[in-house]
């Protein structure tokens, strides 16, 4: 069924998710000087979080991953909850927990609008942009959620509820979805996981390998505009 929309006030937030990883880059350099003016170094210890989270076992990986499989339903922001991944878990094992909860909770949010309030998340998604997803699910299946997630076109939780209104398969979506977020979520993993380090001044490999990570990731979405400009093949995300 073809579904008549408005597009709704999220038509900037395209534009506004390419400076995610610069506003990251200097809400960090901020928090270096502020620690670093206040004297609260001492009090940033990564290593005691990291044993503290140990001594819960499985309970804390659980909750986390919990919390994340939540937040995309909530439409809550996810890069917080990926830093702090980051921070408590590790470059390795904060990957795994932070993949795993993204991709629980954009499969809930996908199967809640599929089953359990379709009527409801249609009347939300109105607009031409979301019926043009409609069409170009129907033609090309898993490879417009591959695209969509590599290059951010539409704003990212309510992405995850408008492709349950689509013909793509849940078990392509729910792949695509896991592959094609990863390269972000090992970008982010990796930077927050020296984060504290960065505040109190100190620049490791692992540091600026995160910084290098997350200026690609950030700079995918410019990269892609400009091949559209240079006259590449038009898609959903031309608009």
């Amino acid at each position: 069924m073809t579904r008549e929309r408005t597009l709704p006030p999220e038509q900037g937030c395209n534009k506004n998710r390419s400076w995610k990883a610069p506003l990251v880059l200097a809400l960090v350099a901020a928090a270096v000087a502020g620690v670093h003016l206040s004297g609260a170094s001492h009090y940033l210890q990564q290593e005691r979080l990291q044993a503290l989270i140990a001594s819960y076992g499985i309970l804390a990986p659980a909750i986390y991953i919990l919390i994340y499989s939540l937040a995309p339903v909530l439409f809550l922001p996810g890069l917080p909850i990926t830093v702090i991944g980051g921070i408590l878990f590790g470059p390795v094992w904060g990957v795994v927990y932070a993949i795993t909860g993204a991709t629980l909770g954009a499969s809930l949010a996908f199967l809640v609008a599929r089953y359990g309030a379709r009527d409801w998340v249609a009347r939300q998604l109105t607009g031409p942009k979301w019926q043009r997803l409609d069409n170009e699910v129907a033609q090309h299946g898993w490879k417009v959620v591959a695209f969509t997630r590599l290059i951010p076109a539409f704003p990212f939780n309510l992405l995850n509820y408008a492709f349950g209104l689509t013909t793509v398969p849940f078990t392509h979506y729910a792949a695509a979805s896991f592959v094609c977020m990863l390269p972000a979520c090992i970008a982010f993993i990796v930077f927050s996981s020296s984060l504290l380090g960065l505040v109190k001044g100190a620049v490791s490999a692992t540091a600026l390998l995160g910084i290098g990570l997350v200026a690609l990731v950030s700079l995918m979405p410019v990269a892609y505009r400009r091949f559209k400009r240079g006259g590449g093949q038009k898609t959903l995300v031309a608009d």
